[in-house]
């Protein structure tokens, strides 16, 4: 049974004996299958797929320890994948969330989190964005990154997935003019969690926050705070604690739509529908700042 060889990394990675007494699923994931384990240990969460996405959790896996290393915010530890059974699996600390915390405390914690650095943007792998591939080659500037890797990346996909010329191209040429947004603004290459909504963050019952399912790499760290802001869930007290722990430019209100950007074509590549309309309004408006 798949379980078995789980106990087995468990002990060999905690070299403490371990026998499975429950499991159950847990709910809230579109992507994986979700569960709790309860051992002889203590508990642990468990995520499986397929077989051939290993390497999906192996790289989440690498972006929980990068964020775990800056110990800023509680993240589930990882500790140990592998494939058994013909599935992937993922086996991390189980932490017990549900409980209500301190969203300004919280805001500071992913500032200092942000001041984490690379000398380069990108990440030492290659890892996923939900179910999308996210290209992480490492780039000396940002706007060539952010260009390649994100926006052109995104918007190649989106013509393979039936978008029209007019999102392909008009994107393509919001694509050419990236500097013009850097003109005043160098960003640092901060960690990024790189999925921040409210879905991929929670307090335990302790009161602490936690985040996790990242989608891990070097960049600026206005394109985590602009994720926060696209589907809400972040509270007032949030934003006003990061920007007294580390104040953002004046150029942040219009960037963060060009951020949001590669979101909104990541979901239209996910499920369709009408977030290539809602991308094309904000390739309109990035291209109306440019005028």
């Amino acid at each position: 049974m798949i379980t078995d060889a789980i106990m087995t990394a468990l002990e060999n990675v905690t070299g403490r004996p371990h026998t499975l007494q429950a499991q159950g699923n847990i709910g809230g994931g579109c992507i994986n299958t979700t569960m709790k384990l309860d051992t002889s240990a203590g508990p642990y969460f468990l995520k499986l797929n397929r077989a051939e996405l290993l390497d999906m959790f192996e790289a989440e896996a690498a972006g929980l320890e990068e964020l775990v290393n800056t110990g800023a915010v509680r993240v589930p530890r990882p500790l140990a994948c592998g494939v058994a059974e013909g599935q992937a699996w993922l086996v991390m600390e189980y932490l017990d969330t549900g409980g209500r915390g301190d969203m300004a405390l919280f805001g500071q914690q992913l500032a200092t989190m942000h001041r984490t650095t690379a000398q380069r943007f990108g990440w030492k792998r290659d890892n996923t964005i939900g179910a999308t591939v996210q290209p992480n080659a490492w780039h000396d500037r940002w706007p060539e990154f952010w260009r390649t890797r994100r926006l052109e990346f995104q918007l190649e996909l989106a013509r393979r997935n039936g978008a029209g010329s007019r999102l392909y191209d008009s994107g393509m040429r919001l694509a050419g003019e990236l500097d013009a947004f850097f003109t005043d603004y160098t960003p640092v290459a901060s960690v990024l969690h790189g999925d921040l909504w409210s879905g991929n963050y929670a307090f335990l019952k302790t009161g602490e926050a936690v985040i996790y399912d990242p989608a891990v790499y070097f960049g600026d760290r206005e394109a985590d705070l602009a994720m926060t802001e696209l589907f809400g869930g972040f509270s007032p007290d949030f934003y006003a604690a990061y920007r007294l722990a580390w104040p953002l430019d004046a150029g942040y209100g219009v960037r963060k739509v060009l951020y949001n950007l590669y979101h909104i074509l990541n979901h239209y590549n996910l499920f369709g529908g009408g977030y290539a309309g809602q991308a094309e309004s904000m390739i309109r408006q990035l291209l109306d700042e440019l005028r």
